[in-house]
Order: C-alpha cells, then structure tokens, then sequence
C-alpha cells in the first residue's frame, strides 16, 4: 500500500498512525506510508524517531480559538489542501487515512479532490468535531465503539477498536502481575503525551499522604517537559520513591511494572490499560471536546475497571483515599484487571489494515 496518514499534535493522533504504518510495513516491506503534520506538533520529534518520513504542511487548529486565530486559520487552509493535493499526487498515494486534529482536513479534503479513498480513525465514544464533519466525505470510518455509530450516519462504519502499536499487547497479564509482591506496589503516573500540570501537583501531595504505604510504594511518574524538575524535587522532600522522567520510551513496559495507573482518559490511553490489563484512577480533561475524555472513563467505570474522579472534585485527600482503597485491597486490583483486560481489542491494528485495503480494492473495481 502507499498511504499518507494526517495524525499529529497530540499522542492520542499521532501513536494511532505509527501503529497503523508499522503494521502496514511488517505485512509488506514495500508498502510506502508519509506523516502529514506540523513542525510545532509532537510528531516532528516522535517519527523521525521511529523512522517515518514527515511532510509539514501549513495549518493551525479552528476549534477552540479565539475569532481572530481561527479566520487566520480558516485564510489558511486553501494553501494546505493545495500542498497535500501535491504531495498526495507527487507520492502517488492509494489511500489516505485521518485520525482527528487539525491536520485531517486539509488531506482528506485533497484526497477527495483526486478521487483518492478516504479512512478517518475515531477512537473516542464521542468524536471530535473535525472528524464529525469530515465523516461526511470519508470512504470508511474505523471506530472503538458501536455506541459512534450513530454520528456517521450514511457513511460506512466498522467497530475494531484503537489501533495499538504491537509491543502492548505483550504485556504480561495483569492477573498473574498484580499482587505478585506483597511488600511492594508500583503506581504509574502520567498525563499524556504533553504531561498534567493538574495531575502532576496533586498526585505528588496525595502520596506524601500515604504514610502507611509509603515504604512498599515505587513510583514512575511521566510529568512532560514543563513539570519534571518540580515533580522531581517535590518527591526528593517528601523522602518518596519515584523516578521522574519527561517522557518514556517503553510505554508498555511500564504499564507492565504498574499495580495501578493514575491517568487521563483520552482513547489511546484506555486502548492501552485495556491492551495490558490495568487498573485505573482516571481523570479527565474536562476541557476535552464534547466531553470525550469523561465518556471514555464512565466506558471503564461500568466495565468495573477503573475509578472516575472528576478534576472538579479532585482533592489530595480525594486521590489519597482512592489510591489507598485499592492498594489495600489485592482481590479488587485483580478484578478490576481481568475486567479491563477484556475490553481489550488485541486484533485492531490487524482488523484496521483489512479494511483499508478493502477501501482500495472498491476503488479499483469501480475504475475496472
């Protein structure tokens, strides 16, 4: 295949592509997949890394700006789908595929353009409004949840889940983790691609809290750039156990380590404590649009995987109490991860690819 994937800006955009192009080149070395996005976004640090080519073109997000910003925007976007219209013929591209943000539009409003078929990745319970509007000119929409269905109505819809890179799903299952050391528990932190200001003060104040635990208690603590000195230097006063990074590498492997994950709930992050089975204290970004991130985290409520706090209500205590309640309490860690182990979709990133290429055969018997 040679497809061009829009996906940047944040984690929950771009991991979701990268899984889907490493997925495409280990079914066929031959298959060409180029990244359109952003110098100021997340990929142009990541998939150099990883060893995918990216195009910048120039755009800037609408949603959420103030008027000025988002005509300076709208102006803007003529330009972009003109340099993805070239980019797209230059690369001769069989397919292009679009998991949200503001680098979606312009590529799949190009690739409608040249008649080129058109995915769009939904892996929220409730999709962003780019792709609301553009499932209005997809050829598919790929979706995690069967409740989605109901805003691409008249565009074709398949429900296979959150495409995950395939390290995830090797990690060791929860049942035979959690619990395996009685004198000491791991809770990993984290706030996304881009770290939680929010998440990062409190969870630091919380555990100081935990005199009990304190002794049996590692910390990984992933802050994002801004926070990772205070976090650092915080736990250091409060004598706690923590390692403290801007970011990880190896996402799976410390999921894999964790007894408990305190977290947002954006899509990806659900796909992957569902892909290696963990408990969860979710809370959301409740700036998130339409609401997602607090869909996302009730989903795993239900399941009985996870505990909900809100950041309208979150407090030191709040968190402490909740952290607590689960670490004493090994026969509820254990169910709560057999129950978020079987949300899990193992076969998405596999079940994704079919359907791309289903989009490219229609297109050809329709040419023949």
């Amino acid at each position: 295949m040679n497809v061009c994937i829009a996906a940047g800006g944040t984690g929950g955009h771009l991991y979701p592509g990268i899984a889907l192009a490493q997925e495409m080149m280990r079914q066929d070395e031959n298959s060409q997949v180029q990244f359109v996005g952003t110098q100021r976004g997340l990929e142009a640090r990541v998939l150099p890394e990883v060893g995918f080519e990216l195009c910048c073109i120039a755009v800037r997000g609408v949603i959420g700006k103030n008027p000025v910003r988002a005509f300076a925007a709208l102006i803007q976007l003529p330009y972009a789908i003109g340099q993805c219209i070239r980019l797209l013929r230059r690369k001769r591209t069989e397919l292009v595929i679009g998991i949200g943000g503001y680098t979606s539009p312009p590529l799949l409003v190009a690739a409608l353009c040249l008649g080129i078929p058109r995915v769009i990745v939904e892996p929220n319970v409730i999709p962003g409004m780019a792709n609301r509007v553009l499932g209005r000119i997809a050829s598919m929409v790929l979706l995690a949840f069967e409740e989605t269905t109901r805003f691409f109505i008249g565009t074709p819809t398949r429900v296979v889940g959150v495409p995950l890179r395939r390290e995830f799903h090797r990690c060791p299952d929860i049942a035979t983790n959690v619990g395996r050391h009685d004198h000491q528990r791991t809770i990993f932190v984290f706030g996304g691609s881009q770290g939680s200001r929010v998440i990062n003060r409190v969870v630091v104040r919380a555990l100081s809290l935990l005199m009990k635990h304190r002794s049996g208690l590692r910390i990984v603590h992933q802050t994002g750039e801004a926070d990772c000195v205070f976090v650092r230097h915080s736990y250091a006063e409060r004598h706690v156990d923590a390692t403290v990074v801007v970011s990880l590498d190896d996402m799976p492997k410390a999921y894999a380590s964790a007894d408990v994950v305190i977290s947002r709930a954006g899509a990806g992050t659900i796909a992957e404590l569902t892909a290696c089975g963990k408990p969860a204290i979710l809370i959301p970004f409740p700036s998130a649009a339409s609401q997602h991130q607090l869909r996302n985290a009730e989903r795993m409520v239900k399941a009985g995987a996870a505990v909900l706090i809100e950041e309208t209500g979150l407090s030191d205590r709040l968190l402490a109490d909740a952290i607590r309640t689960l670490l004493d309490d090994a026969n509820r860690l254990a169910v709560m991860a057999q129950r978020s182990l079987a949300l899990a979709k193992p076969d998405a990133t596999e079940q994704s690819i079919m359907c791309c290429r289903e989009c490219i055969a229609q297109l050809s018997r329709r040419v023949a």
